[in-house]
């Protein structure tokens, strides 16, 4: 396939086109709107094998794994919001206070103007155009800077997006940090970030002094809370198969497990179990980490833990990969309990209690997901209002970002702001509020110089 890139321009001279693109009105119509959201998921359906190809490329991802965490989440985000959209924009009526009557109120939803979005490498495909979705849905103008970490996906987006979607209004800039931060420094009327907590301070930092407003979903250790009396076999392969999906390289993947001690033994050996069956149909056990820089992270991960590794553990540095790795109660302290890991580990620990899971979680950052499995929803209820997370699944694992109707993102450390379905519709939208009244009546007692009466009035109506 022969890929016909447009010549490099300035991030100045891009964001200017795309303000001027904005100022004619063209993507303010429910019409164009839909129109982009369709192309995205034809994009979707016709490009499948090539978007495959290049996660294959990049990522040493299967075509299995390429449908199930880019294309069909990406289709199925702007399938979605193309049948509500027209919902979506309705304005919204409002009561009115006794004192602004007679009168009409209403929240109106308009487009911000140009939005920025930055993504990762992990899943390039999804995490760029789903942000899209939502800034199209509400009529803005896009800037889509892919991950340089994942070139293929970059070079295919940039040829791509170009050919389905409105070229004028929608634009690739392939590129660097030093990319971002140039685009940065013109001035987004929003722009969202997925990536490290790190980069995400770098990225708010660089925002600031344009005023920018930032969407920033980034990552955090996602714990999992596993009690007495859950279903130990739904709950291992439910672990592993996300543990595993992406080489662990996920934002929700499980970042650590909290078992009950008296389950504890038999948790981990389903999990070794369910480990081994899921890579039994292939050649090498072990699973492609994204570069050497991530590989080397991980292998001192598993290297520098006290805990006992019960599985996996072994690397292949010519190749970068690293085998599916359970660790038994490492320390609290270990890197592997402190760092965001983003590889193919999974920390077990005993805990003796759900209240002491409950504690333990509390006691670090806030995460982007949290998972509870247990047979009992009250117990489960009870463990998600006692601890903040991002989003939260109850006996399932990361299942809540393919679900459109719910917000998906972080909070503290683990991001702010969220989108999603009409989230992300509402957070690239401006929320106007409208107030219309009539010329009459106009009684004078609201104007000055006040009586002792008229203040009296107004006092008891206001």
């Amino acid at each position: 396939m022969t890929m016909h890139l447009e010549k490099p321009v300035t991030a100045g001279a891009v964001v200017a086109d795309l303000r001027t693109v904005f100022g004619t009105g063209r993507t303010r119509s429910l019409q164009w709107r839909l129109g982009q959201l369709a192309a995205i998921e034809r994009l979707c359906a016709e490009q499948e094998p090539a978007i495959a190809a290049a996660l294959a490329e990049d990522l040493g991802r299967s075509a299995a794994e390429a449908w199930l965490g880019d294309i069909t989440s990406t289709r199925g985000e702007a399938a979605y919001a193309r049948k509500h959209l027209r919902k979506w924009m309705r304005r919204r009526r409002t009561g009115l206070p006794l004192a602004q009557l007679p009168g009409k109120g209403w929240v109106q939803y308009g487009p911000l103007g140009v939005v920025l979005i930055i993504g990762p490498w992990n899943y390039p495909v999804y995490l760029s155009l789903g942000p899209l979705v939502a800034a199209v849905a509400a009529g803005n103008c896009a800037v889509i800077k892919p991950s340089e970490l994942a070139p293929a996906t970059s070079a295919l987006l940039a040829w791509l997006v170009p050919k389905y979607l409105d070229r004028d209004a929608i634009r690739v800039v392939e590129g660097d940090a030093q990319t971002t931060q140039e685009l940065l420094a013109q001035g987004f009327d929003h722009a969202l970030f997925t990536g490290g907590t790190e980069v995400g301070r770098k990225i708010m930092a660089a925002a600031a002094p344009t005023l920018t407003p930032v969407t920033l979903e980034l990552g955090g250790k996602s714990p999992v809370i596993v009690a007495a009396d859950a279903d130990l076999d739904v709950t291992a392969r439910r672990l592993a198969w996300v543990k595993m999906l992406n080489s662990g390289q996920t934002c929700i993947a499980p970042d650590y497990v909290l078992a009950d001690r008296t389950i504890a033994d038999e948790l981990i050996g389903k999990i070794v179990d369910v480990m081994a069956q899921f890579r039994s149909a292939e050649p090498d056990p072990a699973l492609p980490i994204v570069n050497r820089r991530q590989f080397d992270r991980l292998t001192a991960l598993i290297s520098g833990t006290r805990g006992t590794v019960v599985t996996g553990g072994r690397s292949d540095p010519g190749r970068l990969r690293i085998e599916p790795t359970v660790v038994a109660d490492p320390a609290p302290d270990d890197a592997v309990m402190t760092e965001e890991i983003f590889g193919p580990i999974l920390p077990v620990l005993r805990v003796d209690s759900v209240d002491e899971a409950i504690r333990f979680v509390n006691a670090r950052p806030k995460p982007l997901a949290l998972y509870v499995f247990t047979a009992s929803q009250r117990r489960a209820k009870q463990i998600i209002d006692a601890t903040p997370s991002g989003g939260a699944v109850i006996n399932h694992i990361a299942m809540h970002c393919l679900v459109p109707q719910l917000p998906f993102g972080g909070v503290g450390a683990s991001g702010m702001g969220a989108y999603h379905g009409r989230w992300g519709f509402e957070t690239l939208s401006h929320r106007r509020a409208v107030l219309a009244k009539s010329a009459k009546p106009d009684p004078a007692l609201l104007y000055p110089p006040y009586t002792d009466r008229a203040l009296e009035i107004m006092r008891k109506l206001m």
